[in-house]
């Protein structure tokens, strides 16, 4: 059985710098759905029209969540690049406490479509994202 909160712990502390300073963490994965789940506790300094959190960091956001649901559920995966990522911006969402989480739809060896979703403290859907991604694999010698 794994241990998910020293997997979770793990993933925190090797996270590129990039998610903490979104005020970002993981806070739980799914390897049998391939879903996991970050908590961003982002500040203004991300923002526009004063609380509005700027439209490239709502997709980096959702982009971290759907990436890491793919390397947590395969460890063979080495790197995940974005094809294609279309975001739609539902509500504002605005600076503070965001859940968002990131899953497969579906997954070959060398392609990966994913689906994203962040919510408020309030619980409201703000944004969603598909992705298209290409999966680096670790190399077998």
């Amino acid at each position: 059985m794994i241990n998910k909160e020293k997997i979770k712990e793990a993933s925190n502390r090797r996270a590129p710098k990039f998610i903490s300073m979104l005020g970002g963490k993981l806070v739980d994965f799914d390897t049998e759905r391939s879903a996991c789940t970050f908590e961003f506790n982002i500040g203004k300094d991300f923002c526009h029209s004063i609380d509005v959190v700027q439209g490239g960091f709502v997709t980096a956001m959702l982009d971290i969540a759907m990436s890491h649901a793919m390397f947590l559920h395969d460890p063979d995966v080495a790197g995940i690049s974005s094809l294609e990522i279309k975001t739609s911006y539902l509500e504002p969402t605005r600076a503070g406490k965001l859940r968002v989480e990131g899953w497969s739809i579906k997954e070959g060896y060398k392609i990966a479509f994913m689906e994203g979703h962040i919510y408020n403290e309030d619980n409201v859907l703000t944004a969603t994202a598909s992705t298209v991604s290409k999966i680096g694999r670790v190399a077998r010698g």
